[in-house]
């Protein structure tokens, strides 16, 4: 993105720009210390701040595209059940890497876990499992700090585990085995520290909403993928490559014939019937998402009760989903017939790691309750 078209996202913005308009010291203060919205509301709210994003690059491998980007470190909340935890900037903390993986020719994101080694100039400074995360940005994507210990040359190596979903339809086969991709960097801290970084007008933070997903375009696109990659079998855009949204379809566009849509914990939640050879007849598909973005929320754990003529005619989980169609959703062979009604209880919220704007939504998520 261009310094000026990220400035002029601009109707939320204090009148005051950080980056570019400060030193690096001023800047760099701004975003270790970030103010946090006084009176969160239970739901998605608009966060203090917002900031620009740069991409590494995006390669192919297999029936996966994968994505590197990068902004400045960022604090954020992991879940554990319904109990948060705040993950602050540490002191040593210079870069904050986000990966985004999805099939590459339905463009479909695929939650799954990734793996991720950094290194460089002689040393490790980065060798575990990325977190699943959400922010209002870049949607669910995997990211995590790092303390790099200097500039120069680093490789990050990414391993793509199985995905966290059963498949259906023209995803049948795929995801199940894992995949490695690599990617040459270049880290300077000149180039992550001119990124733009601005405080949200005070009278807009807080307020029940969403920031606007980044588009590809509006990132940086730093150059440094190189090396010689064949042993890989994967596929170099470098910074020509095209990143999707992390997004379901609207209740409009979801195939079948939609039951119901209603929120639970400020996550919207449609449900559809549909009868379909990929599922083998009669499906019920839940899906949950952003209320403002549509974007998927996955590691959630639900269930579904369905009722007719005062009988329980099905109790069951649903399952996690991909599907080309649907994108992933929780779902289960049921057939509805009319007048029946369906309950739907969230066991487990999702376990997602949060920015700001997301960790005080979706924590409680009282049942559903649909009459076909």
């Amino acid at each position: 993105m261009h310094r000026r078209g990220f400035l002029q996202a601009g109707a939320l913005l204090a009148s005051a720009g950080l980056a570019g308009c400060t030193g690096v010291f001023e800047t760099q203060s701004a975003w270790r210390d970030p103010p946090i919205v006084e009176d969160r509301p239970e739901a998605a709210y608009i966060p203090a701040s917002i900031e620009e994003m740069g991409m590494y690059g995006v390669r192919e491998v297999e029936e996966y595209a994968v994505a590197l980007s990068y902004t400045y470190p960022h604090r954020f909340w992991t879940i554990t059940g319904t109990e948060t935890n705040m993950v602050d900037i540490a002191d040593d903390d210079s870069l904050h890497l986000m990966a985004s993986v999805w099939e590459t020719e339905s463009e479909t994101v695929v939650p799954a876990d990734v793996h991720m080694t950094v290194e460089g100039e002689g040393e490790t400074p980065y060798a575990r499992q990325l977190w699943p995360m959400l922010s209002q940005r870049m949607g669910f994507h995997y990211g995590d700090n790092l303390a790099m210990p200097g500039e120069g040359e680093y490789t990050a190596t990414l391993r793509i585990n199985p995905a966290d979903a059963r498949t259906a339809g023209e995803f049948e086969g795929l995801f199940e085995e894992p995949r490695t991709v690599e990617f040459d960097f270049a880290f300077d801290t000149d180039t992550v520290y001119d990124l733009g970084f601005d405080l949200i007008d005070e009278d807009e933070r807080g307020r029940r909403g969403e920031l606007d997903l980044m588009e590809h375009d509006e990132m940086v696109h730093h150059g440094g993928e190189g090396g010689d990659h064949d042993d890989h079998d994967d596929h170099d855009h470098g910074d020509h490559g095209h990143m999707p949204h992390p997004t379901v379809p609207s209740a409009e566009e979801l195939p079948g014939e939609v039951v119901g849509t209603d929120r639970s914990g400020d996550a919207e939640v449609v449900v559809a019937a549909l009868e379909e050879e990929r599922f083998d007849g009669e499906y019920l598909a839940v899906s949950p998402r952003t209320p403002y973005n549509s974007v998927m929320l996955p590691l959630m754990a639900l269930s579904a009760t369905v009722t007719r003529d005062g009988e329980t005619v099905f109790e069951d989980s649903l399952a996690g989903t991909l599907d080309p169609e649907l994108g992933f959703h929780y779902g289960a062979a049921i057939g509805l017939e009319e007048g029946d009604e369906l309950r739907v209880e969230v066991e487990s919220v999702p376990q997602i790691s949060r920015h700001d704007g997301y960790e005080t939504a979706f924590m409680e998520m009282p049942a559903l309750e649909f009459e076909y």
